[in-house]
């Protein structure tokens, strides 16, 4: 079983308009409202691809009953650390263009990141725990390193997808695999990662740094797997019409588990998750079991750096 973890969920509330016009009453067209965290997208996104997996976090008050339902109803179990506080609802106006406004998310207690350990220290061997997304203010910069080592303690895989200081502070736990896009490897590093060749080289120093296996997201360029007793591997994505961007990293990360769960194959596991972060690139939401299939068998060879 996989249990992910998201420290700041949402309900994202998607209003479709046709113009935004600032000042002034506008109408949306369309509403939806979806479970928002990037942990929870790496869910659901497992749950397409057949891997089974739980969702845990913070949730609290009628949004966190309500982003609780929808998980559920999505099809994933979950097991949220009730707080006082409401979960945050954030706001994306789309308007041929997207307009974001994200609220800050309820205050995390002593006590609630106790419990929250609790539900990582029931983890078993054959388990994996994925920490993913940015950690709220009233957490410290070290939250994933100490959630990481109660999984570690239990002797499970951990795989990590956050960003600057709180993705540093993980490494000493060796990983199982981080998920760094470009241009968070740029910023980390102080060094330019604008080519396949440049992400092997950042990549590499992360594996210096304590990481086991590191997967580079490039956008439309593909991505890059740098791996410990692995060659280092290049993939072009395949070719798609683009729809949003929003998702395709956590739906790689689910792509790559789900695919090394299901063949200990590193290779294989790299395809599906390229072939999962294009999948979602190229839908109206997450990434759907068909697509990625279709798109794992467009995939060329993948070239070795």
């Amino acid at each position: 079983m996989i249990l992910t973890v998201t420290l700041n969920p949402s309900l994202d509330y998607i209003q479709v308009l046709p113009c935004l016009r600032p000042g002034t009453l506008n109408r949306s067209e369309t509403e939806q409202i979806r479970p928002g965290g990037k942990g929870i997208n790496v869910s659901l996104v497992l749950h397409a691809l057949g891997a089974e997996t739980k969702a845990t976090g913070f949730a609290g008050g009628f949004t966190g009953r309500e982003l609780s339902r929808l998980v559920e109803a999505s099809g994933v179990g979950n097991c949220f650390v009730p707080v006082d506080a409401v979960t945050r609802i954030n706001v994306k106006l789309i308007h041929g263009e997207e307009t974001e406004i994200n609220a800050s998310g309820p205050q995390i207690t002593e006590e609630n990141v106790c419990a929250l350990e609790q539900i990582i220290s029931a983890l078993d061997k054959g388990d994996v725990l994925v920490l993913s997304g940015a950690v709220p203010s009233s957490l410290p910069k070290d939250i994933y390193y100490r959630l990481g080592k109660a999984g570690k303690e239990k002797g499970v895989p951990i795989a990590v997808d956050t960003s600057g200081e709180a993705l540093i502070k993980t490494l000493p736990l060796q990983p199982f695999l981080i998920k760094p896009n470009q241009y968070e490897l740029s910023e980390l590093l102080h060094m330019p990662v604008t080519s396949p060749q440049e992400a092997k080289l950042a990549a590499l120093r992360f594996c210096e740094m304590g990481a086991r296996n590191v997967l580079c997201s490039m956008g439309k360029m593909g991505a890059v797997f740098v791996g410990e007793k692995h060659a280092p591997l290049f993939c072009r994505a395949p070719e798609g019409l683009l729809i949003h961007s929003v998702g395709a990293g956590d739906s790689m990360l689910a792509g790559f588990l789900a695919g090394f769960l299901q063949t200990e194959n590193k290779t294989e596991a790299f395809l599906e998750s390229v072939a999962a972060g294009s999948a979602t690139a190229y839908s109206p939401w997450l990434a759907e079991k068909e697509l990625v299939q279709t798109l794992r068998e467009s995939l060329s060879d993948v070239e070795y750096l």
